[in-house]
């Protein structure tokens, strides 16, 4: 396992993004920050989070205070998931091992993705900490079955169907940049499964004749959650009726999540979709949310506005850029930081005392 020291002057997550960015190749990183279309969710992502206030009080007894959080029969020390994402090798070397060092350090979960560049075999025989695994449902419902069997084997504590990306979005930059994957890099967990059958003939659509043939629906996901018993969670809800659709099938939780604004543009922000699709559930089923947190503030808002728990997906990409699984733990150690000050100039001693009332209205 290789590490590099971290540079002196990274002290947050953005200056983790600016060193990656000078470290990696061109292709690779319009891969790694690559959005959808015109890239607009993507900045609305972190705009929603800027425009966002807090209400800071003074005096507050923070006698005991502490960001643990108890989620699906786990005691996680912060409520920051590693998020799945996809080719980790692209970044470092040591790949999702060294993710999965990194995360086990600040005793964060590592949600490992199906299209991970190490097998889940090797990461869980690796793996110190927790993992969850996110599965994409395949063509055939027997490859998905085999995932989710190794994904049990290996020992992940949760399944996570990713429900937002039936289809790859058009990502613009990824395409002017002619991004292939290196050799040596790919979707190992998916050797032997075929995708689907393009059927189209000239001049017919590929994605209405081939690409959606098998694209899961609600049925498919309650077809899932009679084949396991571990904790399931949909990623990719934006919508309370999808949020209400969700409870209705049985899963155990939902992330709100617009996969970074790499699928559909002009999605709302997480943030902005999150207080209407919190208010549907009325606290029954857990909700995390991903999109455009770097900050232990962002951790906060989202919390206020009714998420138990956040998840962190491209700086982890930037923390393994930089310095190997020491990247990653400080990645999350300067998130755990900044969440625990914000906590206490709000005057919130545990993560259950925060609610909508930390948002100013000013």
């Amino acid at each position: 396992m290789t590490a590099s020291p971290v540079p002196a002057d990274i002290v947050s997550l953005g200056d983790y993004e600016r060193h990656a960015r000078e470290r990696l190749p061109a292709s690779i990183w319009s891969y790694i920050a690559g959005a959808g279309a015109d890239g607009l969710t993507r900045g609305w992502n972190r705009e929603a989070f800027d425009r966002l206030k807090l209400e800071g009080r003074v005096l507050a007894d923070m006698y005991g205070a502490h960001t643990a959080i108890e989620l699906f029969g786990q005691t996680l020390e912060i409520p920051v998931i590693v998020a799945p994402v996809a080719f980790h090798k692209l970044a470092h070397p040591d790949g999702e091992l060294a993710t999965a060092l990194g995360a086990a350090a600040t005793g964060a979960v590592m949600t490992v993705s199906t299209q991970a560049s190490t097998t889940i075999e090797d990461i869980g025989a690796a793996a110190q900490g927790p993992l969850w695994f996110q599965l994409y449902m395949q063509t055939r419902r027997e490859d998905t079955l085999a995932l989710l069997h190794r994904a049990e084997a290996a020992g992940c504590k949760a399944i996570m169907v990713t429900a937002d990306a039936p289809v790859n979005g058009l990502r613009n930059e990824e395409q002017r940049a002619g991004f292939r994957l290196p050799e040596g890099i790919g979707a190992v967990n998916l050797k032997g499964m075929p995708g689907p059958a393009l059927r189209a003939g000239p001049g017919e659509s590929p994605v209405f004749k081939g690409l959606l043939d098998a694209a899961p629906t609600w049925r498919d996901l309650e077809w899932l959650r009679g084949r396991t018993k571990l904790p399931l969670l949909v990623k990719g809800v934006m919508s309370r009726h999808d949020a209400r659709l969700a409870l209705e099938t049985g899963v155990d939780g939902i992330v709100v999540s617009n996969h970074g604004g790499r699928v559909l543009d002009t999605l709302p922000a997480t943030i902005e979709a999150l207080p209407a699709i919190a208010d549907e559930l009325g606290g029954r089923l857990p909700v995390l949310l991903d999109g455009g947190v770097r900050r232990g503030t962002d951790i906060l808002k989202a919390l206020a506005l009714g998420a138990n728990a956040v998840m962190i997906g491209q700086p982890i990409l930037h923390g393994l850029a930089v310095a190997g699984a020491v990247g990653v733990a400080h990645i999350l150690n300067i998130l755990r930081a900044e969440l625990e000050v914000a906590m206490a100039l709000t005057g919130r001693p545990r993560l259950a005392t925060i609610d909508r009332s930390v948002i100013a209205t000013c």
